[in-house]
């Protein structure tokens, strides 16, 4: 009985892994033994990077609340308190996208977060 040498699924394995390396420099996108090992650490460090991504917008939205809250003579934490216990539930893009674009309604939800907390 002849041995099978799986041709076509190999080939579309290898076809799968060339194509997703396109561009790479030199023989990482070039040689399929190569850029296996060049693919895994790309998808490896695009999971990492998306992970890090939603980690740096907030840290972003935070610093922006923040520095407008200053402004106005409030913490970024008493004003967040102030909120929760004005019962406001609003998450931090939210906020920060009010703060940026539409100041005089955030300013309206500071003046509600001050006599929240006094």
């Amino acid at each position: 009985m002849p041995r099978a040498r799986s041709g076509v699924v190999r080939k579309n394995r290898v076809k799968t892994v060339l194509n997703r390396t396109k561009g790479f420099r030199g023989r990482r996108g070039k040689i399929y033994k190569i850029a296996k090992n060049t693919m895994m650490k790309a998808l490896s460090n695009a999971f990492i990077g998306r992970k890090l991504k939603k980690r740096n917008f907030r840290y972003l939205w935070i610093s922006r609340i923040n520095a407008i809250c200053r402004n106005e003579g409030i913490t970024y934490s008493k004003f967040i308190n102030g909120l929760k216990k004005a019962d406001i539930n609003m998450n931090r893009k939210t906020l920060a996208n009010l703060a940026v674009n539409d100041r005089d309604a955030f300013l309206v939800l500071i003046d509600k977060a001050k006599k929240a907390v006094a």
